[in-house]
C-alpha cells in the first residue's frame, strides 16, 4: 500500500504551493521509510484524519484535542495499517461515536506535515497526515473519547476563525462542492 499512496500523492493536485510543498515532502519520506506507518518510527510517521462535514457541508466535527489543547479534526496514527481511507474511518469512529460515517471519495482530500511537540521521552517529531473527506448526520449523538476534551460541529466561519491554516485549507476545498460531487 505504500507504493499506492506514493503513485497516489504523485498524482495530487494540491490546493495551493504550501500544501505542494508538504506533498513532495511525504512522498520523500514514504519513499525512504519502509516503516512509515509504525508510530515507532521517531524520524515520523503517516496519519490518516477525517475531515468530516455536515451533508449540507456548512459544518465540520471538530476535536478539542487533549493532549494538544487545540480544536482539529479527527484522526490518528496507522500503527502499521497501510490502507489509511481505513486509519481515518476507524480514528473517526473511535473519536465521535459516529455510527453514520460515509466515505465521500477514497481520494486523498488533503495533505498536511506538522510536528508533534516531544511528550516525556517521545522526541518532536513530524506527522505526516493524510486527510479524506466523510459526511455524516449532524443529528447523531457524538461521544467524547479519552483523546479529546470535547467534540462540536462548527460552522466553517468559526473553523477559519482558529486561524489554523491546514483547517481553512480544507473549509475552501470543501466549498468547492463540484471537486466532491455527492
Amino acid at each position: 500500500m505504500r507504493s499506492a499512496l506514493i503513485q497516489e500523492l504523485l498524482a495530487y493536485t494540491a490546493e495551493d504551493s504550501d500544501e505542494a510543498s508538504m506533498v513532495r515532502t511525504t512522498v520523500t519520506f514514504l519513499n525512504a521509510n519502509s516503516r512509515c506507518f509504525e508510530r515507532t518510527l521517531a524520524t515520523g510517521h503517516v496519519t490518516g484524519s477525517a475531515w468530516i462535514v455536515n451533508r449540507d457541508r456548512t459544518h465540520a466535527l471538530m476535536t478539542h484535542h487533549a493532549k494538544l489543547g487545540k480544536w482539529l479534526q479527527l484522526g490518528g496514527h496507522c500503527d502499521g495499517d497501510s490502507d489509511v481511507p481505513r486509519v481515518a474511518l476507524r480514528e473517526a469512529t473511535e473519536e465521535s461515536g459516529l455510527g453514520s460515517l460515509v466515505l465521500v471519495s477514497p481520494s486523498v482530500f488533503d495533505v498536511d506535515v506538522h510536528l508533534i511537540p516531544r511528550r516525556g521521552a517521545e522526541p518532536e517529531h513530524p506527522h505526516y497526515d493524510i486527510r479524506y473527506l466523510f459526511e455524516a448526520d449532524m443529528g447523531e449523538d457524538l461521544t467524547v473519547s479519552a483523546e479529546s476534551r470535547s467534540l462540536a460541529w462548527m460552522p466553517f466561519h468559526e473553523i477559519e476563525a482558529l486561524l489554523n491554516p491546514s483547517l481553512t485549507r480544507m473549509v475552501r476545498k470543501t466549498a468547492k462542492a463540484q471537486l466532491f460531487p455527492r
